[in-house]
Order: structure tokens, then C-alpha cells, then sequence
């Protein structure tokens, strides 16, 4: 049986539209439901051609508790078991953190715990990667707590920085990648949360690998290098 995801986003919904794109009625999920924060969403357009759930739920003047209580509702009436920000740029409720705990995802687009926090978005993210000389880039999918971008991490895929990069040029590249990782990342947790045990971290072998904090420079050198087929990298 699929389990039941709700899919929150704020702006046009391209990572949305990647989720949407990878469902198959055989598969390990299934988005039953879509919320924004904003009535002008282009996610909205998305979801009403694939014929999902639709909800907006204002944030902006309101207090926290009464959005986590209608979306609290909105989630426990359509049986949601999984919830996955798509561009959603809104602090979560604690109390909708709480009870999913380990259950909702985020997709940021650099390597956390860089490049991460309150207002770290958009253009905004690659424009910083690139001010500070870093070598790549590229996504992180992490679960969601009380903080912005503080959750623990699921899965990374570095992106390589070009000499001649643009914070626009830059975002394409990371984009690509996000469209691969992000469903593959879902699928992966929602094949544990159907076994009830927790899930590992994932990588794509061959493709994407976890980046990790005790990886030395030659070791996230090496595989940069495996998974983009390049040359020696240095």
C-alpha cells in the first residue's frame, strides 16, 4: 500500500512537479494532498492538472497555533503519513514538526550545514557559494525541525562550482540534480516508514553519494570524481 504524502509549496513548484512526474500506481507513495501558504502559487495550477488535493493555508499575519491547527486537520483528514517541502518558504509549526517527526522532508539547494538558515533561498544560496570560493554545491535533502535548515540529513549529491559560474548557471545545475535526488530520497524513506524502522541514509550508487562532515578533502575529492565521471580533481 502508498503512503500518503502532502507536498508543501510556496512558489511554482518545480521540485513539485519532479514528484508528481515520478509516482507510479505501483510505487512506494502516493501525493494525495498539495498546501501553499499563498493563492498565487503556480503549484497550484500543477496540482489541479494532476487532479490532487489542493489547500491554501494563510501564515502571513496569523498566529502559529491556529496554522498548525488547520493543518494539523488538513493532513489528519486525508490520512497524510509523509509530508515533503517543495519550495516552501515558511517555518513549519512546531506542532506539526512534532507530529511528524522524522516524517517530513526538505530539499535546500547547497551542501548544509553551509549556505543554510533563515532566509537562505533562491538566488540567494548560489550567490553565497560562489562569494566564498567553495569548489561544489549542489542539494541537500534533510528532515525538518523547530529551525530553519538545522534538521539531520538524509541524503547530498555534490555539484561541481565552474570557474565560470553564475548564481544563474549555478541554480540550473543544482536543479537537474534536485529533480533526481529528491524522489529517489522519498522513495527511499517511504520503503522504511512501510517496514516501520527508521531510515538510513541514502545515496544514488554511481550517481549521487552522501557527503559527510568526517570526509578529508581527498575523499570528498574522489568522489566528486566517481560520481561525475571528471578527471583528477584538485
Amino acid at each position: 500500500m502508498s503512503v500518503p504524502v502532502a507536498v508543501f509549496a510556496s512558489g511554482g513548484g518545480t521540485n513539485f512537479q519532479s514528484l508528481l512526474d515520478h509516482q507510479t500506481p505501483e510505487g512506494d507513495w502516493e501525493i494525495r494532498l498539495l498546501i501553499s501558504d499563498r493563492a498565487e502559487a503556480g503549484a497550484l495550477e500543477r496540482a489541479a492538472k494532476y487532479g490532487a488535493e489542493a489547500r491554501v493555508i494563510p501564515v502571513k499575519g496569523r498566529p502559529t497555533g491556529d496554522v498548525a491547527r488547520e493543518t494539523l486537520e488538513v493532513l489528519e483528514e486525508l490520512g497524510i503519513q509523509v509530508v515533503l517541502l517543495a519550495g516552501y518558504l515558511r517555518l513549519v509549526p512546531a506542532e506539526v514538526v512534532r507530529a511528524f517527526r522524522r516524517r517530513i522532508l526538505n530539499i535546500h539547494p547547497a551542501l548544509l550545514p553551509a549556505f543554510g538558515g533563515k532566509g537562505m533561498w533562491g538566488r540567494r544560496v548560489h550567490e553565497a557559494v560562489l562569494a566564498s570560493g567553495a569548489s561544489f554545491s549542489g542539494p541537500t535533502i534533510h528532515y525538518v525541525d523547530e529551525e530553519y535548515d538545522t534538521g539531520s540529513i538524509l541524503a547530498q549529491w555534490p555539484v561541481p562550482v565552474l570557474a565560470d559560474d553564475t548564481p544563474d548557471s549555478l541554480a540550473a545545475r543544482v536543479l537537474k540534480v534536485e529533480h533526481i535526488l529528491y524522489p529517489a530520497a522519498v522513495d527511499h524513506l517511504c520503503r522504511w516508514i512501510a517496514r516501520d524502522e527508521p531510515a538510513p541514509p541514502f545515496s544514488l550508487p554511481g550517481l549521487g553519494m552522501a557527503v559527510r562532515e568526517a570526509f578529508s578533502p581527498e575523499e570528498t575529492a574522489r568522489q566528486i570524481q566517481a560520481g561525475f565521471g571528471l578527471g583528477e580533481a584538485g
